[in-house]
């Protein structure tokens, strides 16, 4: 029953890490910077790489969440320092990364209304940009920029057809691995403790027990 539980658990956000690639057509070569390291924001980077993505850059603004991806599967990582602004941040992940005019592909997995102004800044013209972290219903962004550079602005909600198939076969293959992933498994009595820690940072994917029915 347990492994039922924990198959479900990682296989639906890796279907939404699929869906958001996909959306993002990345493909071998491509620059990736994905804004969030929390469950899908990793799964992205881990999908990203199976694409054949060659340049992965996690970032977040917690460092062990850091320092877990680049163990995962991204290439670099990036801590966004509080002294600078959104364009300056933008503007230190392309030099630190040797992006050129920008990346191909920006995946916002945070919500964070100050990552999607600093994610709109790194991506290069034509680039590709999507909107996956779910925040505020209404943000300000850097309209001009978008404009300017002819950005592909995409949203990404949870999954479609063949995902699932996919994600399964991600794993099937072990092209991709959640169980690094799954810090810790609670009893269902510890549930709302687990969500608190959650929120906290603490951790990356915890397991909840289901109910033991006498």
């Amino acid at each position: 029953m347990y492994f039922l539980q924990i198959l479900c658990a990682v296989v639906e956000p890796l279907s939404v890490a699929v869906h958001v690639c996909r959306t993002a057509e990345i493909k071998p070569s491509t620059s990736v910077v994905i804004f969030g390291a929390g469950p899908i924001g990793l799964l992205c980077a881990a999908v990203a790489k199976a694409f054949g993505a060659s340049k992965i850059i996690n970032v977040d603004i917690q460092q062990n969440r850091l320092d877990f991806a680049l163990k995962y599967a991204a290439t670099n990582v990036f801590l966004p320092s509080k002294d600078r602004n959104a364009i300056e941040n933008a503007k230190k992940i392309i030099e630190e990364n040797d992006l050129g005019d920008g990346a191909d592909c920006i995946i916002e997995a945070s919500g964070a209304p100050q990552s999607i102004f600093t994610g709109i800044h790194v991506a290069r013209p034509n680039a590709t940009y999507v909107q996956v972290g779910c925040g505020n219903d209404v943000v300000e962004f850097p309209i001009m920029q978008m404009s300017l550079n002819e950005l592909n602005f995409k949203g990404s909600f949870r999954y479609g057809p063949g995902d699932y198939n996919l994600a399964i076969g991600l794993l099937r293959d072990k092209k991709v691995s959640v169980k690094e992933l799954i810090t810790k498994m609670v009893s269902f009595t510890d549930a709302e403790q687990a969500f608190m820690d959650v929120k906290n940072g603490k951790g990356i994917k915890t397991i909840i027990k289901g109910v033991n029915v006498q």
